[in-house]
């Protein structure tokens, strides 16, 4: 008995996967997606506190990681994130802008999944077919006589293009694997070495007595190598969290340290300045003023600077603005796979079209999302990512 035929099969039914199959299908296309998971979209649920952060308006190259940085440029030009806004208009959700130009729904991140499982269905009336199966644990894939053969629950289905969009190993308990670096590798292509991103920081013992600061917060500015961002940091019980070291975290290489300054707004010679205006002032209720009085009263004792600022050498304060512009954390690791919210890293790009996410060397198999060695900033970059490399490879096959 033949194999079921299809123009195109996509694995993985996540963002990247619903995109291009829709996409696809709306072009005529006869699409099928497989995925293991129970239902698709799964990670996308999860993501911003279940209400997804769809894109950012800010998109630009320049917010993503590659060891090609210019390979993202076309799909991202093609397709941008006032296109996905106007699709998510077009089916009505209402959604609302954060900080840094980060785009949530109002309702919930389901309003997403439905989206593209509409835009799928809608393939119907342009003579094109999405079938979606989930609960498909892929046994096989082979490529011959210019035909992809899919296996997967003791049945086997082809196409003559085959997408792979089964992301990174990040959160696996959704069940992430790197598959999709093994299914690159198996076909010729290169994987640039997967490494946890947008992921909390851990220090060692000597660095933990900000332990005590667990749950603390504040706005700083940290950065790991040649890269800073100015939002949140926030202690936790395993070392340091929250915006700023979820961004510095995808630059961050083992041994390296990240940087904290503490007081990003402060200008140069401001504890001197302070010890002038207000003599009789201590540091820690100076610093209380802009950090959260626990964190102000621990980076004091760090100092080991007590009493009032009159007392202090002008050379012992100068040091000290130094120091709190400089904080140096020597992270140990990361919280790994586990707590990442993307895998920086992947299927490398030198093997793709930045046109149509297909193998230069293989036309007919294409490579989207996060299985590709792009990897975003925190706040929605990487589903514009999703989006557009998605769309790319929906409009070649």
């Amino acid at each position: 008995m033949s194999s079921p035929s299809y123009d195109a099969i996509v694995l993985g039914a996540g963002a990247a996967g619903l995109m291009c199959a829709g996409v696809a299908g709306q072009r005529g296309r006869r699409v099928l997606v497989l995925d293991h998971a129970e239902q698709p979209g799964n990670k996308i649920l999860i993501s911003g506190g279940g209400r997804c952060n769809f894109t950012n308006i800010a998109t630009a190259p320049d917010r993503f990681l590659s060891a090609n940085p210019h390979f993202a440029r076309s799909a991202l030009a093609r397709y941008t994130a006032a296109d996905f806004v106007e699709l998510v208009d077009r089916h009505g959700i209402a959604w609302h802008e954060k900080t840094l130009g980060q785009l949530f729904c109002d309702g919930s991140a389901r309003q997403i999944v439905d989206l593209l499982l509409d835009e799928c269905a809608a393939a119907t009336a342009q003579d094109g077919q999405v079938d979606v199966q989930c609960g498909q644990a892929i046994t096989d894939v082979t490529h011959a006589d210019g035909l992809f053969r899919v296996s997967a629950g003791g049945q086997e289905w082809q196409a003559r293009a085959l997408v792979v969009a089964t992301g990174g190993p990040s959160i696996p308990k959704l069940g992430a694997t790197g598959f999709a670096y093994d299914l690159a590798r198996r076909f010729g292509l290169k994987v640039v070495e997967p490494r946890p991103a947008l992921v909390p920081l851990t220090l060692p013992g000597e660095e933990l007595m900000f332990r005590q600061l667990s749950g603390i917060a504040a706005p700083v500015a940290a950065t790991a190598g040649k890269t800073s961002f100015r939002e949140a940091a926030l202690f936790t019980h395993r070392g340091l969290s929250g915006p700023a070291i979820l961004q510095v975290s995808s630059y961050w290489r083992h041994g390296q340290p990240v940087v904290i300054d503490f007081l990003p707004e402060a200008g140069t010679g401001w504890l001197r300045q302070a010890k002038r205006e207000t003599p009789r002032q201590t540091l820690p209720r100076l610093l209380a003023r802009h950090l959260p009085e626990r964190l102000a009263e621990a980076l004091a004792e760090r100092l080991g600077l007590s009493g009032e600022l009159i007392g202090m050498a002008d050379a012992k304060l100068a040091a000290a603005e130094d120091r709190l512009a400089g904080w140096r954390f020597t992270p140990n690791g990361s919280e790994g796979y586990a707590k990442a919210e993307v895998t920086a890293g992947g299927v490398a790009t030198t093997g793709l079209s930045g046109q149509t996410m297909a193998a230069r060397h293989l036309p007919g198999l294409h490579f989207i999302g996060e299985a590709v060695d792009v990897t975003g900033w925190l706040g929605g970059y990487n589903f514009q990512w999703a989006w557009a490399s998605g769309w790319a490879a929906g409009q070649a096959i």
